[in-house]
């Protein structure tokens, strides 16, 4: 089983992608996957989306099939967000409109966001709103918010506030092992051959 962590914040030294990191050590360790992968967002990698992706122009199909790849032979995601100005960041909105059926399409994911203060609400329930409905991505019941995130899953211990960081640790663990259950399950729905259709490509 592979499972791929998508950081989507822009920034170059992100609290998002240090929470990244330490999911996916948790995946290894806990050896909750056979495989991991990290995507990250931090610098802007991606231009913003335009027709082009539909008409396979060479310029974007470099951009594109390497991330391509790496969600097509994923099992399911964690999807990290910071919250700003009560929203997910324009880049992962952006990466979303670049994600389609084929790639990510009946796999769960995991939403994890992270807010500096007592956020981080919001991004959830955009995402919930509005990321999913043409690539299929699906999203579990569960999700983390990392509130007060400067303060936890720092490798100091001495950075970490200790029963806020003990929290979290103990609630990634128990998600992401749900996460592994939900991506063991939606294997079958796939290959029953249900979700199969050109008729249907786009959500209601």
């Amino acid at each position: 089983m592979k499972l791929t962590i998508i950081s989507g914040s822009h920034r170059e030294e992100a609290q998002s992608l240090k929470v990244a990191g330490y999911v996916e050590r948790t995946l290894q360790e806990k050896q909750l996957c056979e495989e991991t992968a990290l995507i990250s967002l931090s610098g802007n990698p991606l231009p913003l989306w335009d027709q082009g992706i539909w008409d396979k122009d060479p310029a974007w199909e470099a951009h594109l099939n390497p991330i391509r790849a790496e969600l097509s032979a994923s099992d399911g995601f964690v999807v990290v967000s910071p919250e700003w100005h009560g929203q997910v960041p324009a880049g992962l909105k952006n990466f979303f409109l670049m994600c389609s059926r084929f790639e990510v399409g009946h796999k769960p994911a995991l939403i994890v966001t992270v807010s500096s203060a007592d956020g981080g609400a919001y991004p959830v329930a955009e995402l919930r709103m509005s990321s999913y409905k043409n690539n299929r991505i699906c999203y579990i019941p569960e999700q983390v918010i990392v509130r007060n995130v400067e303060s936890v899953l720092n490798d100091n211990p001495d950075d970490n506030n200790p029963d806020a960081d003990q929290y979290f640790r103990e609630r990634f663990e128990w998600s992401l092992g749900i996460l592994r259950e939900y991506a063991l399950a939606l294997r079958q729905v796939r290959a029953s051959g249900a979700t199969d259709t050109d008729k249907f490509k786009n959500g209601m």
